[in-house]
């Protein structure tokens, strides 16, 4: 059975909702996530509140899951300013990066251009090494995009073999409007694995109920093993365009793997608790 690195993504569903959930409140559904047996939680945002209301409490957080017997922890960071401000909770290992083959959305996204973003990638990879945190670089659009910028599947690799040479070898390849097609899924996974088999290669993808289940066959089926997910499927960027797609629903992630047994660490009871808390803190939002 295939070992499954399972994201799961609070920080992605909050971050676009409009009305603050409170601190404890998200202090108490982050703990609940963290006793589920996810791989990773992508708990939070060390970016300008002005950029991600939600995300300004994001040092509180961080604070509070400190001493926990937690799974891997996992902060996006906008710029170097973001990833100084993770250095003093060791227990937040990784450091994501939103970089973009789209030019556009880095302008909507972090205000930035792609030149631009590279040497901040750069400069983030040398803080974080610094200091024993790892990096993950997302490559949003990585399907396609709605801005008329440059894309193709091989745009994505030349992208990736640029990553490769500068030793960050993590990378997420993002759904980011919930465009990508099975077929796209497979041609990115073969090459990948055949080409950058050091490259650790993740799917976040966001869904909808239509594409859901052969994106996730397509992704399973070319050797993907690494999955971001939200439960309930809640979240969505809100910097993409205004009709959001939400993210893949980890319930359905953790259904579909299970029934290709892959090897997994669920713990079921937390699980529906987590699922159960979910239902509480988004509907309010």
């Amino acid at each position: 059975m295939n070992q499954v690195r399972i994201t799961e993504c609070p920080r992605d569903a909050m971050q676009g909702i409009h009305t603050f959930i409170p601190t404890e409140q998200k202090i108490k559904y982050i703990k609940a996530l963290c006793r589920c047996g996810f791989h990773r939680i992508d708990f939070g945002s060390f970016v300008h509140p002005k950029a991600i209301p939600q995300m300004a409490d994001t040092e509180e957080v961080a604070q509070a899951l400190e001493g926990m017997d937690l799974p891997e922890l996992l902060a996006i960071v906008g710029n170097l300013k973001g990833a100084e401000r993770s250095l003093p909770f060791e227990h937040v290992a990784w450091l994501g990066f939103p970089f973009s083959i789209s030019n556009t959305f880095l302008e909507r996204n972090i205000k930035s251009n792609l030149s631009e973003s590279w040497h901040r990638l750069l400069s983030i990879r040398d803080l974080a090494h610094k200091n024993g945190k790892k990096v993950q670089v997302y490559i949003s659009m990585a399907f396609g995009n709605p801005y008329g910028d440059p894309y193709h599947e091989d745009l994505v690799l030349e992208w990736v073999e640029k990553l490769k040479a500068e030793e960050l070898l993590w990378v997420s390849l993002s759904d980011t409007i919930g465009e990508a097609q099975p077929n796209q899924i497979k041609y990115l996974w073969n090459h990948l694995n055949k080409h950058f088999p050091e490259v650790q290669a993740g799917a976040h993808l966001h869904t909808r109920p239509d594409n859901l289940k052969p994106n996730l066959e397509a992704a399973w089926d070319a050797g993907c093993v690494q999955f971001d997910g939200a439960l309930h499927g809640f979240g969505g960027c809100p910097m993409a365009k205004d009709e959001l797609t939400g993210n893949l629903p980890t319930e359905a992630l953790v259904a579909f793997l299970e029934s290709q047994k892959a090897a997994l660490n669920i713990q079921k009871p937390a699980f529906e608790e987590a699922l159960r808390l979910a239902s509480e803190v988004f509907p309010q939002h």
